[in-house]
């Protein structure tokens, strides 16, 4: 998964929360019922291992964290890009624009990344 997909889909998710965070306010004696989008963000960003039936468990660790590693640096790139992105909005005091329309943005240019 490219990372403009990648960012896309953390929009998504960050974009989710809010609503559910405003769902929460608005009722709070309501459950309020999630997507499953970080999970489905996991499984598709995550690659599946396969180890040897004689691997050891020091070689399992180093087989998983390779394998691992470049998908969760991806992932919390992603996140963290998002955080401090809103962060300096906040930051600047703007009241001229929504979290929602920030994430929006953020989205609109990782697409134009991929020409979509």
């Amino acid at each position: 998964m490219e990372q403009s997909e990648i960012m896309q889909r953390v929009v998504g998710i960050l974009t989710e929360a809010i609503e559910i965070r405003r769902q929460v306010r608005e009722n709070p004696d309501v459950e309020v019922a999630l997507t499953g989008a970080v999970s489905a963000l996991l499984a598709e960003t995550l690659p599946q291992i396969s180890l040897p039936a004689d691997t050891s468990a020091r070689e399992a660790t180093g087989i998983i964290a390779d394998a691992l590693g470049p998908a969760i640096v991806a992932l919390a790139n992603c996140f963290s890009y998002a955080f401090v992105h809103l962060a300096e909005v906040h930051d600047e005091g703007r009241t001229d624009t929504t979290t929602t329309d920030v994430l929006r943005s953020l989205s609109l240019q990782f697409a134009q990344r991929d020409g979509t």
